[in-house]
């Protein structure tokens, strides 16, 4: 029998939020711009490192993915995905931005969805799995 040893990645996500002009919520998502997943959209994060706890592991990704400062509100979903590789373990949360521009220093572009258009990217497998409880909060 075989065994396979797969590696578990434990990783954060940031669900950014703002309101329009008109009152209406979008959430702002990216395209990755690199890897087997390159062009496909994904809420922004990243690895949880040794000694962080999610919410400093997702003040540190979007400062350095997008050059921009959030507050880091309640999680709003776990979400467990077996890619082919490895394993996703991920702590989605609900966040807004402070300051800075969400300059694209990773991804290759991003928009703001809102409820109407949020199912108009192609999503990763992962942050599809969360649609439902994020259009919820739109």
């Amino acid at each position: 029998m075989q065994q396979t040893n797969r590696k578990t990645l434990r990783v954060v996500a940031a669900v950014i939020f703002r309101a329009t002009a008109q009152g209406q919520r979008q959430v702002f998502a990216t395209a990755r711009g690199y890897g087997d997943w390159k062009g496909w959209w994904e809420f922004p994060g990243g690895k949880i490192e040794a000694g962080e706890s999610a919410q400093e592991a997702l003040v540190r990704e979007i400062r350095e993915e997008l050059a921009s400062e959030i507050s880091v509100g309640k999680k709003i979903a776990d979400v467990e995905w077996d890619y082919p590789d490895f394993h996703l373990s991920m702590q989605c949360f609900e966040c807004a931005l402070v300051s800075g521009g969400l300059d694209l220093l990773e991804a290759q572009s991003a928009a703001w969805l809102g409820a109407d258009d949020l199912r108009s990217v192609k999503w990763l497998p992962a942050d599809e799995a969360i649609l439902d409880k994020v259009a919820s909060l739109l």
